[in-house]
């Protein structure tokens, strides 16, 4: 079994602002595993709001070199707890090993990851499109633009959250949803939804910090005139049941909580206690998004539009047009890399780094 990792710097179409900050590109770091000839593919977003760099992720699974070979013979869900063990906690880097794992797997056997999971395919779930903090303006042009969309996701985290909302309703008669990504405090986040309810919003994703008081969460839950799902609060699989009484559903991001294998626990979980589920992404190319697209028949919302956030990519995978999930039953996660256009997403070229034994790690910094 053969590791290695690939950093690609993906141009996004428009600069793109949340409440932490703005972003005109992402890097992204493509995780290969080889074995007879198959190559799966997974993908983890570089992000330091969460501590996560090339080099940190390049570390974490230069860990695992010595277990690779556990997946010749043993599907990805039995091999994650010994890689969870050996990456010491990085969920980001065992999250594009695991999604590699999964498209590896269906690629050796002829058959789609969600066939894999003995899923049903639902076309009901459609993907929201985001739109990033701006001037209204600029905001109302990035709607109207991509009026083919039938769902929005509104960042705020703004001195005019409502008026943003209120001026993007007049654009279009689709369906809303906020982020605020940890940007209010509870009375704001009260008023907001009223005020964002009576403009026709489905829900506030995450409105209050990660550290804000359980009294706080407990009071929004049964106070907002809106469903609160959780996204900074529900990282990992442990998160889902102090969800209960502080959120009516959650969010998970493969990249966060570890990879498809915890992923899929975690939405079962979820549905077990009563609470409304949905997968989300970071902003990241086809190939994350083909792993975490094998998880929608599980889901009541989906937000998996990163790919569709980008200029250009050197990947191509499960498309989501116009927020339609075409999940196919191409084997594995239906993804591929264009390795000679990869050289066009680096500060330099990239060369071949595949390992010639699975205790040979190499990670190649663009």
């Amino acid at each position: 079994m053969k590791l290695s990792l690939r950093r690609a710097k993906l141009p996004l179409r428009e600069p793109f602002t949340i409440s932490r900050g703005t972003r005109s590109f992402q890097h992204s770091v493509y995780v290969c595993l080889e074995h007879d000839g198959l190559l799966g593919l997974g993908e983890v977003s570089e992000n330091h709001f969460y501590g996560q760099t090339f080099d940190s992720i390049s570390q974490s699974l230069k860990k695992t070199s010595s277990a690779l070979n556990s997946y010749i013979d043993n599907p990805p869900q039995e091999v994650w707890s010994t890689m969870a063990r050996l990456v010491e906690g990085d969920l980001f880097a065992l999250s594009a090993l695991d999604t590699a794992a999964y498209d590896l797997q269906g690629k050796r056997k002829g058959v789609a990851t969600w066939k894999r999971f003995n899923l049903e395919w639902n076309r009901h779930v459609k993907s929201s499109y985001t739109i990033g903090i701006d001037s209204i303006d600029v905001m109302r042009k990035k709607l109207t633009d991509n009026a083919n969309w039938a769902i929005f996701k509104i960042k705020l985290g703004t001195e005019n959250d409502i008026e943003i909302v209120s001026e993007l309703r007049q654009c279009t008669d689709g369906m809303l949803r906020v982020d605020a990504n940890c940007a209010w405090n509870v009375d704001q986040a009260i008023s907001n939804s009223i005020a964002l309810s009576d403009l026709g919003v489905e829900f506030i994703e995450q409105p209050l910090p990660t550290n804000a008081s359980w009294k706080d969460k407990n009071r929004l839950y049964n106070e907002s005139a809106l469903p609160i799902i959780a996204d900074e609060d529900c990282q990992k699989e442990s998160d889902v049941v102090t969800c209960l009484g502080s959120y009516h559903g959650i969010n998970i991001k493969v990249n966060k909580c570890g990879g498809l294998t915890p992923a899929i626990r975690m939405l079962n979980d979820a549905k077990r206690l009563g609470l409304k589920t949905m997968v989300g992404c970071m902003i990241e190319s086809s190939i994350g998004i083909s792993g975490a697209a094998q998880l929608a028949p599980l889901l009541d919302y989906a937000d998996l539009d990163g790919a569709a956030l980008l200029k250009d990519e050197p990947a191509s995978g499960i498309l989501i047009e116009n927020g339609i999930i075409n999940l196919t039953d191409a084997p594995g996660n239906g993804c591929s890399i264009d390795f000679e256009r990869l050289a066009n997403f680096s500060s330099a070229k990239n060369k071949s780094v595949l390992s010639t034994d699975a205790h040979d790690f190499k990670a190649q910094r663009p």
